[in-house]
């Protein structure tokens, strides 16, 4: 196997940083919070300043404006992004302000391609450097506007807590005073590596006394969300959708619709029926007496999700079928055809619902040939180019004020819920229109998880190694849909589904197979992304494997990851915590995983009980080790896995869409059973902060949940195997033999 690596110097103009800062005062109201101890002010727009770069604006009276560039849905970015900045400009974060950035390719990820999209756990990652660059160009620029003035030598001074200092004379100058003084230069220094700051000189990043920035507003109700959105002559909207996706209206009786007080017009369009009306109890009256007659033709009407994920497991067993070959390391299907000990095993997830606190929204305005979109979208690139392409307008007539995220894990990365509010708004030239999905549309109308089948054949030799992995996943295509030029280049190949399965252990000769499949149903992002599941058979398949070799499960990680340092230490860490080889209560049994995504190692340990007669797991408790590299926030590190941890016990023990013939049957909360808080074990958390590049954090902790409960159960039972996720207690009786 050979892999490329290049590396490249990044380097910060003028040119490079600099975007109209006209469009980056456009941001969200979030209601302006007081000042706080040792915090940063959310504010709306930028106000006057000297601006001297895309991300940082300097105010005569010193306070400082930094943007942010991705979308806040909890996962503390609106504080991580800026505080970075903030570091290597030596900023006081208590006369900070933070800007959510406007929809502009300027704050693109590079991590996806310079597109400006929130998520796969990429902002700090894919940010990082350039905001620390940020930062570092920003000092740069004071200091020599403050040698100007105190006519010295820059090489001369220093910064320190919003100041410039000159030690030699004992002078020293506020940043606003400085910028009130002194013009910023042209051309703007560039800013390398060379002029970052060292982190052991870190005053915030790594420090446990940052709070976040967003929550004041969160606790005391001035946050505004885009359920929150209210605009003068706003209408509402709604949209009656098929049961069946990929069903469109042949006919439509709106005759009573329309005679319901309030409701203004029913608009046909390509995938529904939309309804404008002057209030929402107005319009969905009028949905509920629509009369509309669909085609009954599409493909997903051949779907049930049961039936399909059985079919799924004979593809991947049929070994006559090769698929996408996503990893080849050494020849595996000769080694396995020798293997005298063989682990063969089949592992299923069914499909996901994201059950996001705040269902799908979104408010447009349509005047001429411009646009203003209020929308809690992680997807801001993509939100503008929706709407552009329905109204037929070019992207920068698109202005699209970001709100705070209730939630989004992937689902608010789609653009159906923008269609809805652009398609409506448009019937009604100049009047907002706010559009709500009911939970059951968000339900019956999700953009799922896929279903997956993996079929593992594994061979262990007469030492109590692994000498060959032969790994084929089975699932539809998320990328095929989401971008199918770039998906037929790489010939069919979607790593957001695969991804995960090149795992970091030595596994000898080692061979991943993608299968994909075309069913009619619509599958996307979900928090974890693929090594949300692939890890599911990864881990459970170590336990497996080392059953099989005779040997400790922990032991036997540590003997494939031994050139590892970093996951030795999560590892031994969690194991500590836990006390692995300590005897537990009767009943209970401790279970492992490990995952190495997003840049991080995490390891987790769960604690389960079983009760015989109805199969149900209980988990009583998870530890949790994780070196995050670089730590921007610990504390909220520690709160991203826990919340991670929690979704990642709903998936493994109770949720579940099921399809019949192209019909959702789940609708709402008490159909969909999602983790309570009752049913929340304790979660101990470590963060084991090291000097490497910072990962992601928000998914990181979802791998490792379902393999160590499963893991647990088996060691728990004598070796009785859950291999389809979610782990409900028919599945576990059936397992059982009952």
């Amino acid at each position: 196997m050979t892999i490329l690596t290049s590396a490249r110097r990044t380097v910060l103009s003028r040119r490079s940083f600099l975007v109209s800062f006209g469009a980056a005062s456009v941001g969200i109201a979030f209601g302006g919070l007081p000042g706080r101890a040792f915090g940063a002010t959310i504010v709306d727009a930028a106000g006057a300043g000297h601006q001297v770069n895309a991300w940082v604006t300097l105010a005569d009276d010193g306070s400082v404006t930094l943007v942010s560039p991705s979308a806040e849905m909890g996962q503390g970015v609106l504080t991580a992004s800026p505080l970075i900045i903030a570091e290597d400009m030596d900023a006081d974060w208590n006369r900070v302000r933070v800007l959510q950035a406007p929809a502009d390719m300027a704050y693109g990820n590079p991590i996806f391609g310079g597109v400006q999209v929130t998520g796969g756990s990429a902002t700090v990652p894919g940010y990082y450097q350039i905001l620390r660059l940020a930062g570092a160009q920003t000092r740069l620029v004071l200091l020599g506007m403050a040698a100007r003035l105190l006519d010295v030598p820059a090489g001369t001074l220093r910064t320190d807590m919003h100041r410039v200092i000159h030690d030699g004379s004992g002078r020293s100058l506020d940043y606003g005073e400085i910028v009130s003084r002194a013009e910023l230069p042209d051309p703007i220094p560039e800013a390398t590596e060379a002029h970052l700051k060292p982190a052991a000189e870190f005053r915030y990043v790594g420090t446990q006394a940052v709070p976040r920035i967003d929550v004041p507003s969160k606790v005391d109700g001035s946050a505004v969300y885009g359920i929150d959105i209210e605009l003068p002559g706003m209408l509402h909207g709604i949209v009656l959708r098929p049961a069946v996706q990929g069903e469109t209206p042949v006919s439509v009786d709106d005759a009573a619709a329309l005679a319901i007080a309030g409701v203004r017009r029913v608009v046909g369009l390509p995938y529904g029926v939309g309804i404008i009306g002057d209030s929402v109890m107005a319009i969905r009256a009028a949905r509920e007496v629509l009369s509309v007659e669909w085609t009954s033709s599409a493909r997903a009407r051949s779907y049930s999700s049961d039936r399909m994920l059985e079919s799924y497991r004979q593809i991947g067993q049929d070994l006559s079928v090769t698929g996408g070959i996503a990893l080849d390391d050494g020849d595996a299907l000769t080694a396995l055809d020798g293997a005298s000990r063989l682990v063969q095993a089949d592992y299923l997830i069914d499909h996901v619902y994201h059950a996001t606190m705040e269902p799908m929204v979104a408010t447009a305005q349509v005047e001429g040939e411009r646009a203003t979109i209020w929308a809690p979208t992680q997807a801001q690139s993509l939100t503008t180019w929706v709407a552009a392409g329905i109204l037929g307008i070019p992207p920068e007539n698109v202005t699209l004020i970001t709100t705070l995220l209730g939630g989004g894990l992937g689902r608010k990365a789609e653009g159906d819920f923008i269609e809805d509010a652009v398609n409506l708004a448009r019937e009604v030239p100049g009047r907002p229109v706010k559009v709500v999905w009911t939970r059951e549309d968000d339900v019956r109308h999700g953009k799922f998880r896929p279903l997956v089948a993996t079929h593992a054949r594994i061979a262990v030799d007469e030492e109590g190694r692994i000498a060959a992995w032969h790994h084929r996943l089975v699932a539809d295509s998320i990328y095929a849909r989401w971008f199918p030029d770039g998906f037929a280049e790489s010939g069919g190949m979607d790593d957001v589904v695969y991804g995960g399965l090149e795992n970091g252990y030595s596994l000898g000769a080692h061979r991943t197979e993608y299968l994909r499949q075309d069913s009619g149903v619509d599958v996307s992002f979900f928090r974890g992304t693929a090594e949300g599941y692939t890890k599911f058979a990864v881990e459970c398949l170590m336990d497996e494997a080392a059953a099989l070799a005779g040997q400790d499960p922990l032991a036997f990680r540590r003997a494939h990851l031994a050139h590892d340092g970093r996951a030795l230490a999560v590892l031994s860490s969690v194991a500590e915590m836990a006390g692995w080889d300590q005897p537990r209560g009767p009943g209970r049994a401790l279970g492992l995983a490990y995952s190495h995504s997003f840049g991080g190692h995490c390891a987790q340990i769960a604690e389960v009980s079983l009760d015989q007669g109805s199969g149900v797991i209980t988990v009583h408790q998870v530890w949790c080790a994780i070196d995050p590299g670089i730590a921007i926030q610990p504390l909220n590190i520690e709160a991203q896995i826990s919340g991670a941890i929690v979704q990642g016990l709903g998936a493994a023990l109770y949720e579940q869409i099921n399809i019949v013939e192209g019909a959702v049957q789940e609708s709402n909360l008490d159909s969909y059973r999602v983790m309570r808080m009752s049913d929340t074990p304790p979660i101990i958390v470590h963060v084991m902060a090291t000097d490497n590049a910072p990962a992601g954090i928000g998914e990181t902790g979802v791998p490792p949940v379902a393999p160590a409960i499963a893991n647990a159960l088996a060691r728990l039972t004598g070796g009785v195997r859950l291999r389809h996720m979610p782990f409900l207690p028919g599945r576990v009786l059936a397992a059982l033999g009952r």
